[in-house]
């Protein structure tokens, strides 16, 4: 699960985030709101959790604009406004639940949990494309009743095409959505990526076809 981690203080940014990889999760953080909507726009994030104090926009006027905006993913406020007022605006602007600062990283860990367990009851769990079956809960595969042997990135990979599928997704967002944003991944590792698990592929009624100039699909 991907985490995208809006926070201009250095030293709760770096505790949060590393508090978050060392329970699984991928995290990307933003120091500033300016690029939130658009980074959350190219839905590659299942939590955004948002500090309010920010240096450059209001946060409650940002929770307001992402939904009236088509967000749906979940958001956790973090505020020192401990204000019975300010919790209720967040709230009643979007925000799915809120910690106020200083908190503890095990609540932060748990209200996380929360409300992706929540997210993803409410969401789609199941895939099923032809001969290919995906779990997205318990990232589970199974393709002609057998599952193959899929490295992580190709799981990701696999999963965006799916949830994608019969559209194209562009190769861009294939390398975004790979990446952590302190290293990235190249177009061409993409390809690298897609000719492999083209052939784990290959042997069902299943094609991952290469749109040129654009991405690719996945399709029976």
């Amino acid at each position: 699960m991907r985490i995208l981690l809006v926070e201009d203080d250095e030293l709760i940014a770096a505790g949060v985030r590393d508090a978050l990889r060392r329970a699984d999760y991928e995290v990307d953080r933003l120091a500033q709101g300016r690029q939130v909507a658009d980074v959350v726009a190219d839905g590659l994030h299942d939590l955004l959790i948002l500090d309010l104090g920010l240096p450059d926009v209001d946060g409650l006027v940002l929770v307001r604009k992402l939904r009236e905006a088509g967000a749906v993913l979940p958001i956790l406020i973090l505020t020192a406004r401990d204000g019975l007022h300010d919790r209720v605006a967040g709230l009643h602007d979007g925000a799915d639940d809120y910690l106020t600062k200083p908190f503890q990283l095990p609540e932060l860990l748990a209200r996380v949990h929360a409300l992706l367990r929540r997210s993803r009851s409410a969401a789609t769990s199941r895939l099923v494309i032809g001969p290919l079956q995906l779990n997205l809960a318990t990232h589970e595969v199974l393709l002609d009743d057998a599952p193959p042997a899929l490295t992580g990135r190709e799981w990701h990979l696999l999963r965006l095409l799916a949830m994608e599928a019969p559209k194209v997704v562009p190769k861009r967002k294939l390398a975004d959505s790979l990446s952590r944003w302190d290293k990235e991944v190249t177009d061409n590792a993409v390809e690298i990526y897609v000719s492999r698990l083209r052939a784990k592929l290959s042997k069902a009624a299943l094609q991952l076809r290469t749109v040129r100039g654009i991405g690719y699909r996945l399709e029976v």
